[in-house]
């Protein structure tokens, strides 16, 4: 099969011929149909989290396909039926995070494109037990960015606290945060959106933003006299620490902040005041993708028609090339190579 490999950090991937993967025990083998490109994947291949990729590695974890082969012990889901791989790939099950429902911060927790083999290729083999189940009918090439964007920012706003007919905001609006204001607008929050870059803002306006503030020339106070004190809640979903930092600063008393982007180890330091967190009361909590039960209440709002992704298709042979535009900031929406 064909598959985009990441040989050593920091070289450029490379389309190569490489043996189609044989599902192991509770494993299937699916034939991939489209990946969504995540920012996580640079990170992959540059190797600059910690812990860093492994390599060789195909990268790749917002997968749809079709099971076509069982591996040992495995009887579904059925060959035929379209599935969605998302970063978790498995965990312990029995540790207590995973009894909590917190498999995502289980210490044997598998990430899909980054400690195991992803879907930058025209095969994959993933746990059966979890897969996202999608219904047929659905575009599996719309479906994928739900499987870590959709998840992970869903998750957030679960953990946020906030409640319906409250503000919350969007700190950075790319492939990331265009979604988290869709799931913010079906949950029936009140999204507010910050960004540098006037194209993203537009987005955000175009995919249901309440409200739009572009951080170079409308500062925090803008924020907090616009929505009576500050957002409920925030998100963020970009990965400048001064994003962060304004997330904080833009939260009404008692407010929440939700971290879910991550930076580069290099770049990986926030500066807040301890005194403006103590004395309002204020929460920052962070947020790992999502558990299983996440993942398909995810792909359940995408399959009633509330979240619609801004996606472009690409050619799967152009994986190395779109990486580059996503480093580059050259995205607006969500890229996603389909293959034929």
């Amino acid at each position: 099969m064909q598959a985009h490999v990441i040989t050593a950090h920091g070289k450029r991937m490379k389309l190569t011929a490489v043996a189609i993967p044989q599902p192991g025990p509770r494993e299937v083998l699916i034939r991939v149909a489209a990946f969504g490109v995540c920012h996580s994947d640079i990170h992959a291949v540059d190797g600059d989290w910690l812990p860093p990729s492994t390599t060789p590695l195909i990268p790749g974890h917002e997968i749809t396909g079709r099971v076509v082969a069982h591996g040992q012990g495995v009887t579904a889901p059925a060959v035929g039926t379209a599935v969605g791989v998302a970063w978790l790939g498995g965990a312990c099950q029995h540790c207590e995070q995973c009894l909590n429902g917190m498999e995502t911060i289980c210490a044997e927790a598998v990430s899909t494109g980054y400690s195991r083999d992803g879907g930058y290729a025209e095969y994959v083999t993933a746990r059966a037990d979890y897969l996202a189940i999608i219904p047929e009918g659905i575009d599996l090439v719309r479906l994928a960015p739900v499987l870590c964007a959709g998840v992970t920012t869903y998750r957030g706003l679960k953990l946020s606290g906030a409640r319906a007919g409250q503000f919350v905001g969007v700190v950075g609006v790319g492939g990331l945060g265009h979604i988290a204001i869709h799931y913010a607008r079906a949950m029936g929050f009140r999204p507010v959106a910050i960004d540098i870059d006037s194209s993203k803002l537009e987005l955000a306006r175009r995919v249901g933003a309440e409200m739009v503030f572009d951080s170079r020339s409308e500062g925090t106070k803008a924020v907090l006299a616009a929505t009576g004190g500050g957002c409920h809640a925030a998100l963020v979903t970009a990965t400048a620490p001064q994003a962060f930092e304004q997330a904080v600063e833009v939260t009404r008393l008692a407010g929440t902040t939700v971290f879910i982007g991550v930076p580069s180890a290099a770049h990986d330091k926030v500066q807040l005041s301890v005194s403006n967190i103590v004395g309002a009361e204020r929460v920052i909590r962070g947020s790992n993708v999502g558990s299983r039960l996440d993942l398909q209440q995810a792909v359940d709002f995408a399959v009633r028609g509330l979240i619609v992704p801004e996606v472009e298709e690409v050619d799967f042979t152009q994986a190395a090339a779109v990486l580059d535009r996503l480093r580059n900031g050259r995205v607006a929406g969500r890229l996603v190579l389909r293959l034929s």
